[in-house]
Formats: structure tokens, sequence, C-alpha cells
């Protein structure tokens, strides 16, 4: 599976982004979904998650500004960012977990302007 996020890109404090994670196979059968970010200096931490009956969770940062969601259909992930800050500059990263296996994809660049 082969998975490319876009949606990334400048936005200033306030604004919104959609990030979308498109995978080259099926994901019915995920057992989780999730979005990291990792920015300059810093370790790469997970932002959300939702698993296959559809529970999700976030990180304290983030909670009640993200929003994961999943499209079985289209084979996508999505990450819906509101009232982004400053602070969550980052690349931000897909991860798939099909089987014993993890996928990532090759991250995508989100700068929040101050």
């Amino acid at each position: 599976v082969q998975l490319v996020e876009s949606g990334g890109g400048l936005v200033q404090a306030g604004g919104s982004l959609r990030l979308s994670c498109a995978a080259s196979g099926s994901i019915f059968l995920a057992t989780a979904m999730e979005w990291y970010r990792q920015a300059p200096g810093k370790q790469r931490e997970l932002v959300a998650a939702i698993i296959s009956g559809g529970s999700t969770n976030y990180a304290d940062s983030v909670k009640g500004r993200f929003t994961i969601s999943r499209d079985n259909a289209k084979n996508t992930l999505y990450l819906q960012m509101n009232s982004l800050k400053p602070e969550d500059t980052a690349v931000y990263y897909c991860k798939v977990g099909l089987g014993y296996s993890d996928y990532w994809g090759q991250g995508t660049q989100v700068t929040v302007s101050s």
C-alpha cells in the first residue's frame, strides 16, 4: 500500500486546512489510521487516530480543533484542521496499519504564520 498526503501549505493563524492521505489499495480492513507530525528539532508525535470501529483519539494540543475521518470508498484518510496556531507548524504524516504492517506517507508541510 502506498500513501500520498496532500493539502498542506502556508496559512495564517486562525485559518484552516484539510489534509488528505490517499491509499493505493483498500483501507477497509485497516486496524488503525493515524496522523503524526514532526516539527523541526522535535520528535514525531501522534496527532489523531481513528480505529476500525470508528473511534477517534486526539492529542490534547489539538482536541476541539482537529477532526480525523476516513472514507473507505475513496480509500482516503482526512485531517480537518481549524483554528490553526503557529505551534501546529510541522510536517504531517499519515500512517495506516494493515495486518502486521504499518505504512507511512511521505509527509506534507504545514506552516502557520503568526
